[in-house]
C-alpha cells in the first residue's frame, strides 16, 4: 500500500542479468515508451526505470547494471545487490544467454542468497540452437525450483510469458523454494559456526547466512559493514575463524559450481565434439590479424557510406524545403513588426536551432547502422581485432571499447574508461577519447562535406576520419612514451555469439539515442543560437558592427594563420557548449541567399581552402562541455583536465593551420 496516496503500491521487478543477454531488448518490450532514465543516487551509473500494466497489475521494472556476480568490486555489482536489499523489489526476473548457460548461472546462485523470488527468462534460444545446443526449459525448471521462460527476445517471443509469470509469483511469493547452492563439505561445519557468531547482531534488511557467506568471500563492503555492527569481543572472534579459514572462497565456488553442473547435465545437450559452430566459423575472418582490420574498416566504411547516401538528400531536403521556407514564412508573416523580433524568430530560432530539424536524418542512419554492428556481435570483435594496435599506444584491446563509444559520444567513451585497470592507461584513455569523432561531430562532418564538396562528400568524410584516427594514434604514442609508461596487460573480454540482427531492436536504440540528442542538445542549442543571433544584431547597424564581429575581427591574426574569417571561428567557438552549434551558429551568421540553403550560401561563400581548414579544426577542437565535466570527475583533478583541453586546442588550430598553409602553397581553393 502506498502511504501517500492509500493506494496499492505497484509491484516492483529488478531486471537483472550479465552484459550481453538481451536484457535491454527485454526491458523495452516491456515498458515500450513508459521509461525514464537518470542516475543512481550518487553514482554516475545510468538508471532506468519502466512501467507497464498487466491485467489488473501496475508494474514498475527497474533495468539493473549489467553484471558478472553480486560482490562488491564494482559500482555495477554493488547497485544491483543493494537494489534487492534496501528497495524490496516483489521479484527479480534474471535474463540468461542460453547458449553459455553455465556462467549465467553463476550469477543465479548469487541472485538465490537473496530475499527475493527470481524468474530465470532464458534468451537467445534461437542462438543456442544455432550452436546445436539443446536445452529443455522445464526439466530446467523443476532442477532449479523455480519458473523458467524460453524466449527469443529479439522477436518478441516469450516476454509476455515472463511478465505473466513474474506478476504471479509476486502475488505468490510463498511458492518460491529454490534449489540453492551450498558451500563445499570441508566448510560447511565452519560456515554454521559463523552463523551462530553473528547471531541476532545482523540487522534487517541483511540476513545472517548471506552476510557470512560474504564474509568468507572476502568482501570488503560486508567486512566493514560486520565490523560496525558487532562489539569488539565479537568481532575478533569472528576475524579469528576468517583468518583461520582463508580457503574458504574456494569451497564457496566449488559449491556453485557443483551446483551448476549438475543442473546443466539435467537439462542440457551440447553439440557433438569436433562440430564447428556458425560463430567459430565466422570468427575465422572477424578475428584475423589481416582479414579482421579490413572487416572493421569496411564496417565503419559502411556506415559513412549509408550516412551519405540515404540521409545526406534528405537532410539536404529538410534544409531548402521545411527550415528556409519556415524562415521566409515567419519573415513574411512579421512584415509589420520591429526588425528585432522578426529577425529573433526567423534568424536567431528558425534559422539556428531550426537547422536542427535537419540533422535527424544523419542521426537516424548513424545509429541504426550503429545499432546493426552491435546486435548482430560484432562490436566486441572490433575490440580484439583492434588489441595490437592498442599495444603501440601504451594501451591494450580493452581502450578501444571506451574509444570506440566515443563514435556515438564522448561522454560514455571517457566514463567508459573505468575498465581500464591501471591508473595510467585510464588517463591515457580518457585524454584520447576526445579525438574520436563523435556522433555531434560526424554530424556536423557529413553537413560540411556535403555542402562544400557535393559528390566528393563520402571522400572527404572518410578522410577527415581516418585523419581523426591518425592523429589520435600519433598522440597517444606521444604522451604514452613521455608522460606516461604504459602497462601492456593481457587482454581479456568475452566475445558474444553472433545474431541474427532484429530491426525493432535496432530502430528502438536509433531512435532512443536521436530523441536523447534531440532532449539535451536542442534547449541549449536553442539559446547559444539566440545568444549569437543576438550578439550578431546588436548594436543594430549591421553585422559588419555587431558585437559578436568585432569580438570576430579581434581574432584576425589567428584566422589569418587558418583562414578563416571571423564567421567562422564563431562558430568555431561556438561548438564548445554542443558541436552542433557550430551549425548552428553558421545559420545565423551567414544566412542564405535568394532562398538558398544554408548548404549552398557556405558553398557560394566559403573557399574550399578554407572550408578544409574549418573542417579539420572542428574535427579536432576542444569536447563538449559535458564532455569536459566528465573527464574532470572521471580523472578527479583539473590539472589533468586543463592539460588534455589544451592539448586539443594546440591539436585542432595546428592542424587547421597546416591544411590551410598546404593548401595555399598548392595553390588549391583559395578562391
Amino acid at each position: 500500500m502506498n502511504p501517500s496516496t492509500g493506494e496499492p503500491r505497484p509491484m516492483l521487478i529488478g531486471l537483472a542479468g550479465q552484459p550481453n543477454v538481451g536484457k535491454s531488448t527485454v526491458f523495452n518490450l516491456l515498458t515500450g515508451l513508459s521509461q525514464h532514465v537518470g542516475n543512481w543516487p550518487g553514482k554516475t551509473v545510468e538508471r532506468r526505470e519502466g512501467a507497464f500494466l498487466h491485467e489488473d497489475s501496475h508494474v514498475r521494472v527497474v533495468d539493473l547494471p549489467g553484471t558478472y556476480s553480486l560482490t562488491a568490486n564494482s559500482p555495477e555489482e554493488r547497485i544491483a545487490r543493494d537494489f534487492i536489499l534496501h528497495e524490496h523489489p516483489d521479484v527479480i526476473v534474471m535474463i540468461a544467454d542460453a547458449a553459455a548457460l553455465e556462467r549465467n548461472l553463476y550469477l543465479l546462485a548469487e541472485l538465490l542468497l537473496l530475499p527475493a523470488p527470481v524468474v530465470l527468462g532464458l534468451n537467445m534460444m534461437d542462438v543456442a540452437r544455432a550452436e546445436g545446443i539443446e536445452i529443455e526449459p522445464h526439466v530446467l525448471a523443476a532442477a532449479l525450483g523455480l519458473p523458467v521462460i524460453p524466449m527469443e527476445a529479439s522477436r518478441a517471443r516469450g516476454v509476455a510469458e515472463l511478465a505473466s509469470e513474474a506478476v504471479r509469483l509476486a502475488r505468490e511469493p510463498a511458492a518460491f523454494s529454490p534449489s540453492r547452492p551450498e558451500i563445499g563439505e570441508p566448510h560447511r561445519a565452519m560456515l554454521a559456526s559463523m552463523r551462530a557468531s553473528l547471531g541476532e547482531q545482523v540487522p534487517l534488511p541483511y540476513q545472517t547466512q548471506w552476510v557470512a557467506m560474504k564474509l568468507l568471500e572476502g568482501d570488503r563492503e560486508v567486512t566493514a559493514l560486520a565490523r560496525a555492527w558487532l562489539a569488539d569481543e565479537a568481532w575478533e572472534k569472528i576475524a579469528a575463524i576468517l583468518a583461520a579459514h582463508e580457503d574458504a572462497v574456494a569451497d564457496i565456488a566449488a559449491g556453485r559450481y557443483e551446483w551448476i553442473g549438475r543442473m546443466v547435465r539435467a537439462a542440457v545437450k551440447r553439440p557433438r565434439l569436433g562440430q564447428v559452430s556458425l560463430t567459430d566459423r565466422l570468427d575465422r575472418y572477424a578475428l584475423h590479424p589481416f582479414w579482421g582490420l579490413l572487416i572493421l574498416l569496411a564496417a565503419f566504411t559502411l556506415v559513412f557510406a549509408l550516412t551519405f547516401q540515404i540521409a545526406a538528400p534528405a537532410q539536404a531536403w529538410l534544409d531548402t524545403a521545411v527550415v528556409e521556407a519556415l524562415r521566409a514564412w515567419v519573415t513574411e508573416a512579421l512584415a509589420g513588426s520591429p526588425p528585432w523580433l522578426t529577425g529573433l524568430l526567423a534568424d536567431g530560432v528558425v534559422g539556428g536551432a531550426g537547422i536542427v530539424l535537419t540533422f535527424l536524418p544523419i542521426l537516424l542512419m548513424f545509429f541504426i547502422a550503429l545499432g546493426l554492428l552491435e546486435d548482430t556481435g560484432y562490436f566486441a570483435r572490433a575490440g580484439y581485432v583492434m588489441d595490437r594496435f592498442m599495444h603501440h599506444l601504451g594501451l591494450h584491446g580493452k581502450s578501444f571499447m571506451p574509444l570506440a563509444l566515443g563514435f556515438g559520444c564522448n561522454v560514455p567513451a571517457v566514463m567508459g574508461a573505468r575498465v581500464i585497470e591501471s591508473r595510467s592507461g585510464r588517463l591515457l584513455t580518457i585524454l584520447l577519447a576526445p579525438l574520436v569523432p563523435c556522433s555531434a561531430r560526424l554530424l556536423v562532418l557529413a553537413f560540411l562535406a556535403a555542402a562544400f564538396f557535393h559528390e566528393q562528400a563520402l571522400f572527404v568524410a572518410i578522410g577527415f576520419v581516418i585523419a581523426n584516427l591518425v592523429v589520435l594514434a600519433i598522440t597517444g604514442v606521444v604522451l604514452s612514451r613521455t608522460l606516461f609508461r604504459g602497462e601492456h596487460m593481457a587482454f581479456i573480454m568475452e566475445l558474444p555469439l553472433y545474431h541474427t540482427p532484429n530491426a525493432r531492436s535496432i530502430a528502438r536504440f536509433a531512435w532512443a539515442n536521436t530523441w536523447s540528442f534531440l532532449r539535451k542538445a536542442g534547449s541549449l542549442i536553442l539559446f547559444i543560437s539566440v545568444l549569437i543571433w543576438a550578439l550578431s544584431y546588436f548594436p543594430g547597424t549591421g553585422l559588419e558592427d555587431s558585437y559578436l564581429a568585432r569580438f570576430g575581427h579581434g581574432l584576425a591574426p589567428l584566422g589569418n594563420a587558418l583562414g578563416l574569417d571571423w564567421r567562422l571561428l564563431v562558430a568555431l567557438l561556438a561548438s564548445f557548449v554542443v558541436k552542433e552549434n557550430a551549425i548552428a551558429a553558421l545559420g545565423i551568421l551567414y544566412g542564405s541567399a535568394q532562398g538558398a540553403g544554408l548548404a549552398d550560401t557556405l558553398a557560394a561563400t566559403v573557399p574550399p581552402a578554407s572550408a578544409l581548414s574549418f573542417i579539420a579544426a572542428t574535427m579536432l577542437f576542444i569536447p563538449c562541455a559535458a564532455t569536459i565535466a566528465v573527464m574532470r570527475q572521471e580523472t578527479g583533478s583539473w590539472g589533468w583536465t586543463l592539460f588534455g583541453v589544451a592539448l586539443l586546442l594546440v591539436i585542432a588550430l595546428g592542424a587547421a593551420a597546416l591544411v590551410y598553409q598546404a593548401c595555399r602553397l598548392l595553390g588549391f581553393g583559395l578562391g
